[in-house]
């Protein structure tokens, strides 16, 4: 079957569509291959970037979020849902070619190629809203059978979902502290403020360790951090990120790049956030101009 326009735009830009799903190599796994630095979560949790698969089960999302860089806003023909094993073999024999193409390249690390081969954890983060993949808790129960750690990261929607799911780290995505803000900041097709702050009572109870990431654009929604404080409170989240939201992709038609945050501006929003919450800000990453708040609870190392 002829691949539609959207899937031709996703197929160019890199990914590599299973079914109803997507992997993407992204900008750090190619530094880390050629023996340079590595992303935040390497930073942050000891995730090592060049045997990180980042993937999502679903390219549907029920958010079109104003600072999103991603081609969210193309639409593109629902697929079947595929089950978690043929999903997850396609997924990494896609991450598996395009690591071939580093194999006669003089730049590359041969250590970390060998290593790149054994993934050892898997981002469910590329794109849409992993929740809508019906099958979401046995494709990460399978990539825990298989050695592998996984982050899921999730706009909350779907509080009934994320009850049953036991991720190693579980993310939930808060770019608004009240429903007016949220409803203009993510577009939601739906009533799903309750929903949110539903989810975020489950994550207080959760099994397993849990974040909040925020991704600030200025004269958008990098307002009062009390405000945010109140409503994360409410989750008990054993970490928080702070991160500026970045002028790229998609987003560019609709936020002005003045919109994106310094570095320092993050840090000084994470104080004062830090504050509010009686957490620590414990690590920072100027080039992705994030910063990680900790509870102390747990510690942030994945030693991976």
């Amino acid at each position: 079957m002829e691949d539609t326009p959207s899937e031709k735009i996703l197929t160019h830009q890199g990914y590599h569509l299973v079914g109803s799903g997507a992997v993407k190599p992204c900008l750090w796994l190619n530094r880390s291959m050629r023996g340079g630095d590595q992303c935040y979560k390497h930073h942050f949790y000891g995730i090592s970037s060049h045997r990180c698969v980042q993937m999502t089960p679903t390219l549907e999302c029920n958010h079109l979020c104003l600072h999103c860089w991603r081609p969210i806003d193309d639409p593109r023909p629902g697929k079947e849902p595929m089950e978690p094993t043929e999903l997850l073999n396609g997924i990494l024999l896609g991450q598996k070619k395009f690591l071939s193409g580093y194999g006669g390249a003089k730049t590359t690390d041969p250590e970390r190629l060998a290593e790149a081969r054994l993934p050892r954890h898997v981002a469910i983060s590329l794109m849409g809203e992993p929740t809508l993949y019906p099958y979401l808790k046995e494709l990460i129960d399978l990539i825990s059978r298989r050695g592998m750690t996984s982050f899921l990261v999730s706009n909350a929607t779907h509080p009934e979902v994320l009850e049953e799911l036991r991720p190693t780290q579980l993310y939930l995505s808060l770019n608004a502290p009240n429903v007016e803000l949220y409803r203009h900041v993510c577009n939601p097709a739906g009533d799903f403020w309750p929903r949110i702050l539903e989810s975020l009572a489950i994550l207080k109870e959760h099994r397993c360790r849990s974040v909040i990431r925020m991704t600030l654009a200025k004269g958008l929604n990098m307002v009062r951090p009390e405000d945010y404080a109140r409503v994360i409170e409410t989750g008990e989240p054993d970490f928080v990120e702070v991160k500026a939201y970045m002028h790229l992709g998609r987003s560019r038609a609709r936020l002005e790049r003045e919109a994106m945050p310094e570095h320092d501006e993050i840090l000084n929003y994470a104080h004062a956030l830090a504050g509010e919450l009686g957490y620590d800000l414990e690590a920072e990453v100027p080039l992705s101009r994030v910063a990680l708040l900790s509870s102390r609870r747990v510690s942030r190392s994945l030693d991976l």
